[in-house]
């Protein structure tokens, strides 16, 4: 099954590892992988842009079908292998609409996450202002904020209660990637309680990006 799957993927990428550890969950290990370099515009290569015409990672096939937008990919595995490996999607209608919610909310994060850390990247030299910076911090600030609430305010350990699920395999990467870039362990208790029991998750584990492995993180997000 795994044969017939081809990622094409950036180390560090949100969108990138949460397919990896869908993969992972469902034990469909053993698919055609490619690791490209985002540094050296490898994303933009013939070899992406046939699979994905935007330009962009994760680039993802399953036998002829193509999908790219990454929480698609995960929505896709579970339901064509929803008997294999581990059921991501709870049968509880509580627990259920919790795991949408929460999925659905990834993107409003990982936006105001990148207004913040890619702000000198996406915002030319002339054009940027301390406001535009101060009022970004605030809103990623609020929206850190939210997250330790509801992980407060849930019992069980997972994003979605008691069941490791799709919420977890999507929000997890984002949330990693707020440590990576030096979000306070201490100013967010139930967030770093949640991201280092999750660490140790074997379908994590397998899938940790490489260039985390071998790179010290940055400070960016300190005073968060």
């Amino acid at each position: 099954m795994a044969k017939d799957m081809t990622l094409l993927w950036g180390s560090g990428s949100p969108p990138c590892w949460r397919i990896m550890i869908a993969l992972e969950e469902k034990n469909l290990q053993g698919y055609n992988q490619k690791l490209l370099s985002f540094e050296k515009g490898e994303h933009k290569s013939k070899e992406v842009m046939e699979i994905n015409p935007r330009g962009q990672l994760p680039a993802f096939k399953c036998g002829d079908k193509i999908i790219n937008e990454s929480c698609g990919v995960c929505f896709f595995l579970e339901s064509k292998y929803k008997s294999q490996g581990t059921k991501l999607i709870p049968d509880c209608d509580a627990e259920q609409a919790l795991m949408f919610q929460r999925v659905f909310e990834v993107n409003t994060f990982g936006d105001k996450m990148g207004n913040v850390i890619y702000y000198n990247w996406k915002v030319p030299e002339g054009e940027r202002h301390d406001s535009a910076i101060k009022r970004n911090k605030e809103a990623l600030t609020a929206e850190v904020k939210l997250w330790e609430g509801y992980l407060q305010k849930t019992s069980g350990g997972f994003l979605a209660g008691k069941n490791f699920s799709l919420a977890d395999v999507i929000v997890f990467p984002a949330i990693a990637y707020l440590y990576r870039f030096g979000l306070s362990e201490e100013r967010y208790p139930k967030l770093t309680e949640y991201y280092k029991n999750l660490m140790n998750r074997p379908s994590i584990k397998a899938t940790w990006p490489p260039t985390w492995k071998e790179t010290p993180g940055q400070d960016i997000l300190k005073d968060i």
